[in-house]
């Protein structure tokens, strides 16, 4: 693909993640609760995934790799996300920000939403997915090393995502206190930064591919502000 091609690609992908959170946000104005956009982020990310497979001719075993490993990360994180009490919390923790937000601002509960969580999400979906986006986009060279290791380490990822979930009964839980325990005490965290620093690497053997260092460095920015924010509270809480 040219350049023009692939900045066509990202523009288009851009404009359809956004239309998605739009189209989420409309129909929400009919539900209660906005928890179920936590479910979102990861479905966004895999759909991008996909119409990138679909639009671009690079190397068939790049494509397939990166497709299928978000495909594989996304499922279990939207499931999760949508369960009746991780969506009650995020129901209320958004309500609370939106009308704090909208008393500051003077705005609509509606305006609030889509401005401060949909199409926000949206937009940092398509950041942060640059490694599926521009990765499938070269067909040459073919997956090697570095690639596989790549593989390797979001498989890796999707474990610890998967050790995350069961977190309140891991030994991970009694790690010694300081900043190591605050990221062990959320292996989700570790599993989201392996899963996609992995789909850069696969995706980096290319030009195009080296272009989308920005997604896995801000991921990594934002989770370990969180990492520093969220567990000192935990911890004062008792949590």
């Amino acid at each position: 693909m040219t350049l023009a091609e692939t900045s066509g690609l990202l523009a288009l992908n851009l404009i359809l993640s956004l239309a998605a959170m739009a189209g989420l946000w409309a129909l929400s104005r009919r539900w209660t609760g906005i928890g179920f956009i936590d479910a979102a982020w990861p479905t966004t990310m895999a759909a991008l995934a996909g119409a990138s497979f679909l639009l671009t001719d690079g190397d068939p075993v790049r494509k397939g790799l990166l497709l299928w490993l978000v495909v594989i990360w996304a499922a279990p994180q939207a499931w999760r996300r949508l369960s009746g009490g991780a969506r009650r919390e995020a129901d209320g923790r958004y309500s609370a920000v939106a009308r704090r937000v909208a008393t500051e601002r003077g705005w609509s509960r509606d305006r609030t939403e889509l401005l401060l969580f949909f199409l926000p999400q949206g937009a940092l979906a398509w950041l942060v997915a640059l490694p599926v986006q521009l990765g499938p986009v070269a067909f040459s060279p073919a997956v090697g090393w570095l690639g596989w290791a790549g593989a390797v380490l979001a498989v890796a990822g999707i474990g610890l995502e998967g050790v995350g979930s069961l977190k309140t009964h891991s030994p991970l839980a009694a790690a010694p206190a300081g900043r190591v325990r605050r990221w062990l005490r959320r292996p989700e965290y570790l599993g989201d930064l392996a899963v996609w620093w992995g789909l850069f690497l696969i995706a980096a053997e290319t030009g195009p591919g080296r272009a989308s260092l920005m997604g896995p460095i801000f991921l990594t920015f934002v989770l370990a502000h969180w990492a520093q924010t969220e567990n000192p509270r935990r911890e004062r809480d008792g949590g």
